[in-house]
């Protein structure tokens, strides 16, 4: 491999020949060899665009010579195009703040630009990595805004499969909406319902984790870009911190907005642990409700058995024709480490001293990591599972005829001490609720059968009373 010379303020350094990256980035990778994980698309994406808008507004001000300028926006729109991947190359986790990655985009740009200009790479007279590219910015100002960039987007792009999602469980909903199951509290038999009610149960729950998202959107909108490394602006032009945010609208078609308070969205990270907390709710009931799936399709001879999910692969090395409810394990996991990931947020977030947070990084990589996993986990939970559910409508109506929990509607009419004992003489004799009260002459048949209404159990009110007459 062929080698240049680079020098920064800590000495020379061997760069390889072909490398848009420079010595303070070969340094850090030198340093960090810890995950083997590097920054995603997404971040990468988010990187190009602040750098992009930070050109264009420097230009526009007059700080930045056009010639120079054109070169580097030129070069961060190939990033921003899906170029030069490879060039990124540090782990994620690495120096505070980012300032590794910050100064791994900026030497990139940097000799990308050099090259645009007919120069040769690593020559910094020509474009400088901090001079030009990282002119009006510090890594303290535009990791956040990178890190609010990509979360918009990929929040953008979950919230869109989370719909998908709803969309199914109102599908399902409709399709289920006949079928009467027993319902269950302290997973013991309750009050009659209908699939259907708990499918568009599911879906109002993630209509609410989805208006949430919409929320956080906007609060990741604020950016604190220009406030450069303490938040005061020290070093950018006040025109430089209007027009960038231009630029970004311009670029991302995100609703963004400068903040008024630069130093305290420098110091604080609360916009994205707000968003982790978001994302960690929509991972608790999506948990919830895959739970609630596996259970109903337990089974199908020894469990519930009320619905039967798609199969789709084998269930067992040992048992032969077992087939488990995989998608759903999947989804658990994905959730799991979601809500893992937010501790992490809350941890890091929370340990930023005096006007800078330095826990960025992981920051990024734990949100970035968790929006990735649940948009991918929630399209392969509707395509593969949710899409594909079915009824076991016989196995449903039997259950709910032998529950106990029907005898909830006799309260209004022989009293709660009365039905218990029904219910306590049907499990010990193996009668039905209906012929016990039949026997003891608590009710007539007639008014039994308007009483012992299992659709009308489902709905509100008191079963079988005529309402004309009850006033």
């Amino acid at each position: 491999m062929d080698f240049r010379k680079e020098r920064d303020s800590l000495g020379e350094m061997l760069v390889p020949e072909d490398a848009y990256y420079g010595v303070q980035t070969r340094r850090a990778l030198e340093n960090f060899q810890i995950s083997g994980l590097h920054q995603s698309d997404e971040f990468i994406w988010a990187t190009a665009a602040v750098k992009l808008a930070a050109s264009r507004a420097n230009m526009r001000t007059g700080a930045l010579d056009r010639k120079r300028g054109e070169a580097i926006a030129a070069a961060a729109l190939e990033v921003l195009k899906g170029g030069m991947r490879d060039q990124f190359v540090l782990d994620v986790f690495q120096a505070g703040a980012g300032t590794s990655h910050n100064m791994n985009a900026n030497e990139v740009l940097a000799n990308r630009a050099i090259e645009i200009l007919g120069g040769k790479r690593g020559d910094y007279t020509v474009v400088h990595p901090n001079d030009h590219v990282n002119m009006s910015q510090s890594t303290n100002d535009t990791v956040p805004t990178t890190i609010r960039l990509a979360s918009i987007r990929l929040i953008g792009e979950l919230n869109s499969e989370l719909r998908n999602l709803i969309k199914s469980f109102r599908r399902k909903g409709k399709e289920f909406d006949d079928v009467i199951k027993s319902g269950r509290t302290h997973l013991e038999d309750a009050a009659p319902v209908r699939l259907g009610q708990e499918f568009n149960a599911y879906a109002d729950m993630l209509s609410i984790d989805s208006e949430r998202l919409v929320h956080v959107i906007d609060r990741l909108s604020e950016l604190n870009i220009g406030a450069t490394a303490v938040g005061t602006g020290v070093n950018a032009d006040p025109s430089y911190v209007r027009e960038v945010v231009k630029e970004l609208r311009a670029i991302t078609h995100f609703k963004l907005r400068n903040s008024e308070h630069l130093m305290a969205l420098t110091q604080s990270m609360s916009d994205f642990v707000e968003a982790s907390g978001a994302l960690r709710c929509l991972a608790v009931d999506i948990t919830k409700i895959a739970n609630d799936l596996r259970l109903m399709n337990s089974g199908p001879v020894t469990g519930l058995a009320e619905i039967s999910l798609p199969a789709v692969q084998p269930g067992s090395s040992i048992m032969p024709g077992k087939v488990n409810p995989v998608i759903a394990e999947c989804m658990n996991m994905i959730a799991f480490q979601c809500m893992g990931n937010d501790l992490s947020v809350s941890l890091a977030s929370q340990a930023g001293q005096l006007e800078l947070n330095v826990m960025m990084p992981l920051i990024a990589f734990d949100i970035i990591f968790s929006l990735k996993i649940m948009k991918n986990g929630l399209k392969m939970f509707r395509e593969k599972m949710v899409e594909g559910i079915t009824a076991n409508r016989q196995r449903c109506l039997e259950m709910v005829e032998r529950s106990p929990g029907i005898a909830l509607v006799l309260n209004p009419y022989i009293g709660y001490s009365k039905a218990a004992e029904a219910v306590k003489e049907s499990l010990r004799t193996g009668k039905s609720i209906r012929q016990i009260v039949l026997e003891k002459g608590w009710l007539d048949d007639k008014t039994l059968n308007r009483v012992l209404d299992f659709r009308a159990m489902t709905e509100p009110g008191v079963k079988g009373r005529d309402r004309r007459r009850a006033k």
